[in-house]
């Protein structure tokens, strides 16, 4: 994977942070153990408050992560996919269009997101799709894509045109997959944002790929909690940094998780062959350090943990996550405290930590889903009724009472 290097492309920090930015990779079936793309989204934004949504489109049904705040009054989407097995998401980018005061970057993101969900079965029919585009289109994007066809391509998309990079192409990924976070290579206007992050997925996601090692858990584990800072080259996870000598505080600054991550998701897609119905929306709502993955399938009956919930005017999953996340933030000692994260109440050296904790509950829902799915592929078919029973299972007392006891709520 080719390496940018910081002067060429420009580092955005300090006090200058853009409010959507996210992390992600386009994952070809070269670089999985089982030959099944794989699309992911770590996403940064200002409204953490996320559920997932199932929609009955106009061509293809479809689920996705949107905003709780707005969904249905602007029809926007964020990271999702369709019964034909077709995926998409975006990061924003910052370098393809020139700005003037006044104007907003990206205005027709997420609407892009939804309509193309319930149109597109293909990487082909997302080009068709943004042809039809009337022009200037509204759009600053990288928009990663998977389907049921084998396709994995991240496309960079401006106003007025897009680049396509093929995951599956030896020549563009050389390792079977493209990364971006906030910046597009095609760009011209400034440095655009989030390279350091940038670094740290290709530092996790290099070695990976060439043993074709990329899994979902590999993912959530090594990059949607990572706390390896790319540019200072240090772990938090590692001495001095969890010791009785250590402070127990540290900057939240250029790790993937942040204080601005709202939900981290893998859509893990189908072989050759395979129906498009088993298609897996690993799906994590919240700080990722504070939240566990769950799987999910294009289907009405989605699990109330993941759902809008009227009294909490958001998921149960996010809702709880947030809020040991606020504890994790929970600096007040006047301007930029904020920017200060309780490290050691996420990871400790006595295990105690809130990402310690949670730890087994996702590594179990991985053990059992990943048994179900394989009785289904064998199967060639998902069986609803045992879908409806693993939702059952997932959504167990022991996790609530587990986020109650951690909240202090109990």
């Amino acid at each position: 994977m080719k390496k940018y290097g910081l002067l060429a492309i420009g580092i955005l920090i300090g006090g200058l942070v853009p409010a959507c930015a996210c992390t992600s990779a386009v994952v070809s079936g070269k670089a999985t153990p089982d030959g099944r793309p794989l699309l992911w989204k770590h996403r940064d934004t200002d409204f953490l408050k996320n559920h997932v949504e199932y929609v009955q489109g106009e061509r293809y049904d479809f689920m996705a992560v949107v905003n709780s705040a707005d969904f249905y009054s602007k029809r926007e989407a964020w990271i999702g996919t369709n019964s034909s097995g077709f995926a998409l998401m975006n990061t924003q980018s910052y370098n393809l269009m020139e700005v003037k005061d006044g104007e907003e970057r990206g205005v027709a993101n997420g609407r892009v997101i939804y309509r193309a969900l319930e149109l597109c079965a293909t990487v082909d029919d997302f080009c068709q799709y943004l042809d039809t585009l009337t022009k200037p289109s509204g759009i600053e994007a990288n928009f990663g894509v998977i389907d049921a066809q084998g396709g994995a391509v991240m496309f960079e998309v401006g106003e007025e045109g897009y680049r396509m990079y093929d995951a599956n192409d030896p020549e563009e990924a050389p390792l079977g997959y493209v990364a971006r976070t906030n910046f597009s290579v095609s760009g011209k206007y400034g440095p655009g944002a989030g390279v350091i992050r940038y670094q740290e997925a290709v530092r996790v996601l290099d070695p990976l790929a060439e043993v074709h090692a990329i899994t979902p858990k590999r993912i959530f584990d090594d990059l949607s909690r990572s706390f390896h800072h790319a540019l200072l080259d240090i772990d938090l996870r590692q001495p001095p940094f969890t010791g009785e000598k250590a402070s127990g505080w540290f900057v939240d600054q250029d790790f993937i998780s942040r204080s601005s991550t709202s939900c981290s998701v893998v859509v893990q897609g189908v072989k050759l062959g395979e129906p498009a119905e088993l298609t897996t929306m690993w799906t994590l709502l919240g700080y990722p350090p504070t939240g566990i993955a769950i799987p999910l399938w294009v289907d009405e009956a989605l699990p109330r943990m993941v759902c809008w919930d009227d009294s909490l005017s958001t998921s149960p999953l996010s809702h709880w996550s947030l809020l040991l996340k606020d504890k994790v933030f929970s600096g007040d000692w006047g301007m930029g405290s904020e920017r200060y994260m309780h490290w050691s109440l996420l990871y400790n050296e006595q295990g105690e930590g809130y990402m310690q904790r949670l730890a087994p509950m996702e590594a179990w829902a991985f053990e059992r889903t990943l048994s179900v799915l394989e009785e289904w592929r064998k199967a060639k078919r998902r069986h609803r009724e045992t879908m409806t029973e693993l939702y059952r299972e997932l959504d167990t007392p022991t996790l609530w009472s587990l986020y109650e006891e951690l909240s202090g709520l109990e």
